[in-house]
């Protein structure tokens, strides 16, 4: 007998707004439980151009990823503000989750990415991060795997690794234009992208 897959957390980046239908389908397709946590994108985009401290850019930030989320959920996807594994492919509204429990530093340094590392933490999930990059790079080479807990890279937040050795996480970063490599992502297969886990 096969048992069923776990749930997983997937962040979608803002980058891939024009891709989020296809995408979607590839969720609805794989018939695994997943949370989705929205990029900022655009909407967190014009937080940074504006003068204002970061308490309120971290809550603007916050609630530009919440914008995205109702985009996402208009294509008929379930919205969720509860903190809880999915039944099936649901996406997560971050704003009231995070004001109540406002786990993370105000930041520029903690964007969706350690925000959806932080979800993935406070359930027990493994983490895809769904990006417009193939993986995370080093010195213009992609990583297949990283495995220094002080790396920075632009591909990701400057906290975001970091943050996945404290905890103890498993996650993996993947280029959500490719259909393929999501589809593979989502059943657990070696795909083109980098794995960041302190267990391995």
């Amino acid at each position: 007998m096969t048992l069923p897959a776990s749930p997983l957390v997937v962040k979608v980046g803002g980058s891939l707004f024009n891709r989020v239908v296809p995408l979607l389908d590839i969720f609805r397709e794989a018939g695994r439980p997943v949370l989705i946590v929205p990029g900022g994108g655009k909407f967190a985009d014009l937080v940074r151009r504006l003068d204002v401290s970061e308490d309120a850019a971290h809550w603007m930030a916050i609630a530009g990823m919440e914008q995205f989320a109702w985009y996402i959920a208009s294509h008929g996807i379930p919205a969720t503000s509860a903190l809880a594994p999915p039944a099936e492919a649901t996406v997560l509204l971050p704003y009231c989750a995070l004001r109540e429990i406002d786990p993370l530093p105000h930041t520029w340094n903690v964007t969706s990415d350690t925000i959806a590392a932080w979800v993935a933490r406070e359930l027990s999930a493994d983490l895809l991060l769904l990006k417009s990059v193939d993986g995370i790079h080093h010195r213009r080479r992609l990583l297949a795997r990283v495995e220094d807990p002080s790396l920075v890279s632009d591909d990701v937040d400057p906290a975001f690794i970091r943050f996945v050795f404290d905890h103890d996480l498993r996650a993996r970063v993947v280029n959500g234009r490719h259909g393929d490599r999501v589809r593979g992502a989502l059943r657990d297969e070696p795909v083109v992208g980098t794995l960041v886990d302190p267990r391995f």
